[in-house]
């Protein structure tokens, strides 16, 4: 039972993180393109992207292509140093670190006419919800070990204890006394008060007759 509770856990956790997973279709209705003068960087700038999200480029292999470069050649438009290309015409790239992921089209002169878009992805929405559990295992941990503390002395009492009592039964007398003492100094005390309530009543009574 405890693995199958354990399987289900992980199994509803991975669903959960694949389903907050956001698919991007870059530049949106107009796609991977020239035509128009999209602004690319206008629309990175209203999105919000994180780790394990995936862009889609959508455009004419014919007339353009997806090259993922360093921020150097993406400021200087150009794919000297390409990461990746893509050429399908609908390419779809998952984004699998933190930070700034830089992509252009590697036709000529599309770059410096506006062909270019920079995502900056944050870390998984799963990451938070991690960090945040590891304080209750050390919570709980605090309390294991607190309860834990009490069962060695009481099992260290006994042994002295029988040593001066000098036998079995001595053993669970310790257990006893502790939360008898408390009940028996209550009982007396009740006992007392009510034959304190009972002397003034008879003085009563006695007075009256």
């Amino acid at each position: 039972m405890a693995m199958a509770s354990v399987l289900f856990v992980f199994l509803f956790a991975a669903s959960v993180g694949c389903s907050s997973a956001a698919l991007h279709t870059v530049g949106d209705k107009q796609g991977w393109t020239i035509m128009g003068t999209p602004n690319y960087t206008a629309w990175s700038e209203k999105k919000t992207f994180h780790v394990g999200d995936t862009l889609l480029f959508v455009y004419n292999n014919t007339f353009h292509n997806v090259v993922e470069v360093k921020k150097s050649d993406y400021d200087a438009c150009t794919e000297k140093s390409a990461i990746a290309t893509y050429t399908t015409g609908n390419d779809s790239i998952t984004i699998k670190t933190a930070g700034t992921h830089y992509y252009l089209c590697g036709f000529p002169g599309h770059c410096s006419i506006g062909q270019k878009v920079e995502i900056a992805a944050s870390a998984a929405k799963g990451t938070a919800p991690a960090s945040s559990a590891a304080p209750s295992p050390a919570s709980s941990g605090s309390d294991t070990g607190s309860a834990s503390a009490p069962a060695p002395q009481g099992e260290a009492t006994p042994p002295s204890s029988s040593g001066g009592s000098g036998g079995g039964a001595s053993v669970p007398a310790p257990a006893p006394k502790t939360s008898g003492s408390h009940g028996s100094g209550r009982g007396l005390g009740l006992v007392v008060l009510s034959l304190v309530i009972a002397a003034a009543s008879a003085g009563s009574l006695i007075a009256s007759a």
